[in-house]
């Protein structure tokens, strides 16, 4: 017969010491201080060996103390967020479904529920006249092979040198300076078509500097959903990136720049180029057999498949895909994309994921290969942003990992 006091008011076993410490992420002797300060209550284990606590209350301590509960994950870092749920093949923003949202609503609108949690009808982002002219300034600095992730790094940059209160860590600043720096990112790129009219959304700003095509409806609208259902996709590298930045309170730009620096990676922002190229020759050869086999024939992998997220289609691709339809100049790469998946469903069971749907989108607007990256970073910079006041309100520096030395022993002799 178990004893009482091995079990908690629900009968589940209470924790050892050494369980409790390891949920709280601290040591031993720490649990008892927790105690000791009335932060926690113990009962002597039977026998009188040691101490056991009530995991509930143990777990609700972790939640005040900023503490993260151990990963099932075999280490990997895991935090506490309300911002983005991936579960059953779906994404949720807040609770509500991401491509739902991004049906229904602008750029925006999406940005500020994922900030605040509420929408903001008909909302529009205004780049300040100072900011946005230095950032142009330096964009225009840089060499003409510069790409476009090099020209919003620097816009960054630029735009964060004429803000002397940057530094204001505060929820209102911060988003002041969010809904301020996200248009000045897209008003510092070179302009490549008719200028979009005063008042425009973000998403018709942006395609002006996509493409020199005009933006005849329903296409602008794909963009803005794209740019909807990129804003944000849990702790993506560049978004644990921007979380790191955040938690040694480093101001709302620079958090923007450390997430920029890993997006450009072609595991990550710049995967959705390679799907272009890769469309781009299959609508040029008129089949997409012969490209996927070729891939498949130098041991490459088909870009715009597979997501490690999700079991089958990427609902963003879907949704996407779905959009793209109704665009009839979109019809032969939507179809190239269709027989890329079919012909790669002969060797493995992949799906289609958004790379691939914003390949679609660039090779049907006559965009470059490097648009997809543009827009997953412009969009992006919500949700960095959104991650960002999740973490202002941490314990500072809390992602701390330990590293495991594998060097030499010391003491070593002085080279």
């Amino acid at each position: 017969m178990t004893d009482p006091s091995e079990t908690d008011r629900h009968g589940a076993p209470r924790l050892t010491t050494r369980e409790a410490a390891e949920l709280l992420g601290v040591k031993p002797e720490t649990v008892y201080a927790y105690v000791s300060r009335g932060q926690l209550s113990s009962v002597r284990a039977a026998g009188g060996r040691g101490s056991t606590f009530d995991a509930d209350e143990v777990r609700a301590l972790a939640r005040r103390s900023g503490r993260r509960e151990p990963s099932p994950a075999g280490g990997d870092l895991a935090f506490r967020t309300g911002i983005t749920l991936i579960e059953d093949d779906r994404c949720y923003f807040r609770g509500v479904d991401a491509t739902e949202l991004a049906g229904r609503y602008g750029y925006e609108e999406v940005a500020e529920w994922l900030w605040t949690g509420r929408r903001r009808s008909g909302a529009r982002f205004t780049a300040p006249a100072v900011p946005l002219a230095a950032a142009r300034r330096a964009v225009d600095a840089l060499p003409a092979h510069a790409g476009s992730t090099d020209r919003l790094r620097v816009a960054v940059t630029a735009a964060a040198a004429t803000d002397p209160l940057r530094f204001d860590l505060s929820p209102d600043a911060v988003l002041n300076s969010a809904r301020g720096l996200i248009p000045t990112l897209v008003g510092a790129l070179p302009l490549l078509g008719e200028p979009a009219p005063e008042g425009s959304s973000l998403a018709r700003e942006l395609w002006s500097r996509l493409t020199p095509r005009a933006a005849d409806a329903p296409a602008p609208a794909v963009l803005d959903a794209a740019l909807a259902l990129l804003i944000d996709h849990d702790l993506a590298a560049s978004t644990l990136a921007a979380r790191v930045a955040a938690s040694a309170r480093a101001h709302p730009y620079a958090v923007v720049s450390a997430g920029l620096g890993v997006l450009e990676g072609p595991l990550h922002g710049a995967a959705s180029g390679l799907a272009h190229r890769m469309l781009q020759e299959a609508v040029d050869r008129g089949s997409a057999v012969p490209v996927v086999a070729d891939h498949l024939r130098t041991g490459r992998r088909v870009p715009g498949l597979g997501h490690r997220l999700y079991r089958g289609e990427d609902p963003r691709a879907t949704l996407l895909f779905e959009l793209l339809a109704r665009v009839p100049q979109a019809a032969g790469a939507l179809a190239a994309a269709r027989e890329v998946v079919a012909t790669t469903a002969r060797h493995t069971p992949l799906h289609a994921n958004i790379d691939l749907a914003l390949a679609v989108l660039s090779v049907s607007a006559g965009m470059p290969a490097e648009a997809g990256e543009t827009v997953f970073a412009v969009a992006r910079t919500a949700g960095w942003v959104a991650h960002a006041l999740e973490e202002y309100e941490e314990r500072p520096l809390r992602i701390r990992p330990s590293g495991q030395y594998t060097g030499p022993r010391p003491p070593q002799p002085l080279p």
